[in-house]
């Protein structure tokens, strides 16, 4: 179905509505920092949302049976992945279950690995945890981020425990190749390490013909050792309804990620379970509208940036975000330097890589113009 049945264009004020995204700056920044898009959320997952506050009651609440469907279903359609509902286990957001996840593997002064620029809360929950933080860097060839499976072999010890990975990768945008999550597999499977994914971006699959491949889907084996998370909050612009899962296939994994969670992680709200019901079941004609929307935001992002003395960025292939690298600009503190032109940017110091910025391109193609006008007009006149 083509994008103009939807509207992306039109911009939506979002100041003082309770924004963390366009609260955290005055009127004259535009902000493309956290991963939150400005557009309305599918039609089908407003009217549901709308039937199910007019029941009028909001009592304590469960995961229904059609919203189990739902995902199973989605998982099956849109990554051939048959999974029993016993394999789901429910949890009101990615970040909490990253911090689940690495309470749940090992013992306190074990170590997790996980691969850098990424998103922060790879390197807090770990810590949070009482494990050890491991850093891998990424490698830049020609252009392209990949895995460093050199270093990451050099890296591991006896107390390596958890691989943290991330799938899409935040920030840099890759969708990793099902030869390269073998390759990884292999690693993991050879130092016996349960693999923590972080598949929140699974649904931002940017490159036409290219499909989102969990690294549990790879064989029996690996789904074993694997817990991946996923959520339909990014996909489908319901990050502040806090509805995510995990999926976990071995029974021992399980039901040690549920012992960790314990009564200290709140259960989903049921406007949660609602919009997660609908987005997958009645969503998908707007997701591809907004997948073709972001190619072209994408495309202005990457001419744009190239066109910019200083600056490059690398082929985003998922997610809506653009990991803009600055050093070659001269400019010492990037995403100070860019708030004063007016544009909000996430500080890559952040995702532990100082002098990149991360820009969110999920907004109307009218702010993300002038937003990268600003940052132009910035390098060329500083």
């Amino acid at each position: 179905m083509p994008d103009t049945v939807f509207d992306f264009d039109t911009i939506v004020d979002r100041r003082c509505t309770g924004s963390e995204k366009w609260d955290r700056y005055g009127e004259d920044v535009i902000p493309l920092w956290v991963a939150d898009m400005d557009f309305r959320s599918p039609p089908a997952v407003i009217s549901a949302l709308q039937q199910r506050i007019e029941h009028g009651v909001f009592g304590y609440t469960h995961p229904t049976p059609g919203v189990i469907a739902a995902v199973l279903e989605h998982l099956e359609r849109d990554f051939g992945w048959e999974a029993p509902a016993e394999w789901l286990v429910w949890l009101p957001g990615l970040v909490c279950g990253l911090n689940v996840l690495s309470r749940s593997v090992g013992e306190p002064g074990d170590e997790a690995i996980t691969f850098t620029p990424i998103y922060p809360p790879f390197m807090s929950a770990p810590l949070l945890s009482q494990r050890s933080l491991v850093k891998v860097p990424l490698r830049l060839t020609e252009g392209r981020w990949e895995f460093n499976l050199e270093a990451l072999e050099r890296a591991i010890t006896p107390r390596s425990r958890l691989l943290l990975l991330c799938n899409p990768h935040n920030p840099v945008g890759r969708a990793w190749s099902r030869e390269e999550l073998r390759q990884l597999a292999v690693v993991a499977e050879r130092h016996d390490l349960i693999i923590g994914s972080d598949d929140i971006h699974a649904g931002l699959i940017l490159d036409e013909g290219v499909r989102h491949i969990p690294i549990a889907t790879l064989s029996p084996e690996i789904a074993r050792r694997t817990i991946t998370l996923l959520a339909p909050s990014k996909s489908y612009n319901i990050p502040g309804l806090g509805c995510s899962f995990a999926v976990i296939s071995d029974p021992e994994l399980r039901r040690g990620f549920t012992a960790a969670a314990g009564r200290i992680v709140p259960h989903v709200n049921l406007l949660g379970f609602t919009a997660a019901e609908a987005a997958y079941r009645r969503g998908e004609s707007w997701r591809q509208a907004l997948l073709a929307y972001l190619r072209g935001n994408r495309d202005l992002v990457t001419e744009v940036v190239g066109a910019i003395p200083g600056l490059s960025t690398t082929p985003v292939e998922a997610t809506y975000l653009a990991w803009i690298d600055t050093r070659g600009a001269g400019v010492t503190d990037p995403a100070k330097f860019f708030l004063g032109a007016g544009v909000g940017l996430s500080d890559g110091a952040e995702f532990d890589a100082p002098g990149f910025v991360r820009l969110n391109f999920g907004c109307s193609k009218t702010l993300l113009r002038e937003a990268l006008r600003r940052m132009k007009a910035a390098v060329e006149n500083r």
